[in-house]
């Protein structure tokens, strides 16, 4: 019933910054938080952040918070992530996700995925 897809990802130098955005679609009004997470080559999927749909109330991995924003369109529901002073750490595929309810544990709705290189 809904669809994300995202989009920004690219290479760029450590200390520098990107901007991924996802874009949801079908029946959007059905979602009740977005969120974004990540995974490495080899390493398991990582939460990063999410935002609430209901009231706009974020949550953060602690090794992005200070450098990472999320934020959310109100009307379209387009969902944003702001990165700073990224990290070659930072380097994985970055996922859109999104749920019918606000537990992490049960989002639904999954983007394909786009890739973020910090190179040092």
């Amino acid at each position: 019933q809904v669809q994300v897809e995202e989009t920004g990802g690219g290479l760029v130098q450590a200390g520098g910054s990107l901007r991924l955005r996802c874009y949801p679609s079908g029946l959007t009004a059905t979602l009740s938080a977005m969120g974004w997470f990540r995974q490495a080559p080899g390493k398991e999927r990582e939460f990063v952040a999410t935002i609430s749909l209901v009231d706009g109330s974020t949550n953060y991995t602690d090794s992005v918070k200070g450098r990472f924003t999320v934020s959310r369109n109100n009307v379209n529901n387009v969902m944003t992530l702001q990165m700073s002073g990224l990290k070659p750490l930072d380097t994985a595929v970055y996922y859109c996700a999104g749920g019918r309810t606000l537990r992490i544990e049960e989002y639904e709705y999954w983007g394909q995925g786009t890739q973020v290189t910090v190179s040092s």
